[in-house]
């Protein structure tokens, strides 16, 4: 992981962290205390200027949880630069929506593995 970040996301990672959404919540309780192949998961890490809801560095992976704003044009532009900036550090980004991780919790947990 990048040693540098931005210290001024550390309050809202913290906050972000306490107020997790129910999909999180439910994937969270799916990686966390290395469920999956004994791998090492953290929640809202702050990585360069951005604050990524999952990583496991080991893996080099990025899970994003989406909610509407991010089917919105401002939010799927936001994304697109997103991923981007965290390909160029070697992170592969995987992306769910909400619905999704409500709705096919085991889809999703299924493509985690595959991906891992």
């Amino acid at each position: 992981m990048p040693t540098e970040y931005n210290p001024d996301l550390k309050i809202y990672s913290n906050k972000l962290r306490k107020e997790m959404t129910d999909a999180e919540r439910r994937i969270w309780k799916h990686i966390r205390g290395k469920q999956i192949k004994n791998l090492q998961f953290y929640r809202q890490k702050i990585i360069g200027s951005y604050i990524v809801d999952f990583y496991c560095p080991e893996a080099n992976i990025v899970i994003e949880i989406d909610g509407g704003q991010h089917f919105e044009a401002k939010g799927l532009c936001e994304d697109k630069i997103r991923d981007k900036y965290l390909s160029s550090l070697g992170f592969k980004v995987l992306r769910f929506n909400n619905l999704e991780v409500l709705q096919n919790t085991e889809g999703v947990y299924q493509k985690l593995l595959e991906e891992l």
